[in-house]
């Protein structure tokens, strides 16, 4: 086993300041990425990839690895992730260092479960898939949906209008926890999704996208629920 657990966690967040280091319950929301890496015990190497010198303290505080800062290019508001993988995975091997599969894990993804990393790279080694992440079901059929403009509704679908919802094919979508790969398949395609990409799914109380305060107070919610 040669895995590297990646953690991307530049310095700048327009929506919630310092977001990646944010206080959470009373650690820095960073630290449960870490912390879940660690205890996983599924890594050789768990790192994070920034450009801030306060995440980097935070970082090797909870026990992660920064070998390198994280390049300009790949620091502002349009760098991919994938631009990011590719840096990372490009300086270990400049270095002498190569890993068989990664995991790139996200910074504000405190409801992380150490079940579902191992689940999800069990998937990824038995089954020979190009990259594994969780997913979750959409809480209302997508088939359904409505757009809203000056104030009126309108049917997206409207074919779909009088279906009832169960008689609809359920949809899911990225969870937004972390993403397992094959770093030879992914520095090939340089895609972390291909027609060889598995999943797990998640229950929703496990999964919680944070854009602004009011994601941040659920997911708080979330996690006591969860943690007791």
């Amino acid at each position: 086993m040669k895995n590297i657990a990646i953690i991307p966690a530049r310095g700048g967040s327009k929506r919630i300041p310092r977001k990646n280091i944010r206080d959470f319950l009373g650690k820095p929301i960073i630290a449960y990425s870490i912390s879940a890496a660690i205890e996983s015990q599924l890594f050789d190497e768990i790192m994070v990839s920034t450009d801030d010198r306060e995440i980097i303290d935070v970082a090797l505080q909870y026990g992660a690895k920064v070998p390198f800062h994280r390049s300009a290019k790949n620091s502002d508001d349009f760098a991919t992730t994938a631009e990011v993988l590719i840096e990372v995975l490009s300086e270990y091997k400049n270095n002498g260092r190569n890993f068989e599969n990664a995991c790139c894990i996200q910074a504000t993804a405190p409801l992380i479960q150490v079940s579902n990393l191992t689940e999800a790279y069990k998937m990824l080694d038995e089954k020979k898939l190009d990259s594994v992440f969780p997913i979750v079901r959409f809480g209302y059929p997508i088939q359904r949906a409505l757009s809203f403009n000056e104030g009126k509704t309108f049917w997206m679908n409207k074919e779909n209008a009088d279906k009832r919802s169960q008689d609809l094919i359920p949809a899911y979508h990225d969870a937004g926890q972390f993403y397992w790969f094959n770093v030879e398949r992914f520095l090939k395609t340089k895609l972390l999704t291909t027609e060889n990409t598995g999943a797990i799914v998640l229950n929703e109380i496990f999964v919680q996208d944070i854009d602004d305060i009011t994601d941040w107070r659920i997911c708080e919610l979330k996690y006591r629920q969860i943690n007791g």
